[in-house]
């Protein structure tokens, strides 16, 4: 019985311990995709291209 109650305060503790884990603040909008151009025009923001690790095996054989 006593190691049953142990185990389960421990566990208890421990998850409000994790609970507690994190940021504490305002949640954050994400982030825009529409940018401001030199003309002052809203534009869509061009997305980043990233590489794959598997991209120079695919460029190779075209």
């Amino acid at each position: 019985m006593k190691k049953t109650l142990a185990g389960l305060m421990i566990v208890t503790i421990c998850g409000v311990a994790l609970a507690g884990c994190g940021r504490k603040g305002p949640l954050e909008p994400p982030p825009s995709t529409m940018v401001e151009d030199a003309n002052g025009n809203m534009v869509q923001k061009p997305k980043v291209d990233k590489p794959f690790i598997l991209d120079r095996l695919i460029k190779q054989r075209h």
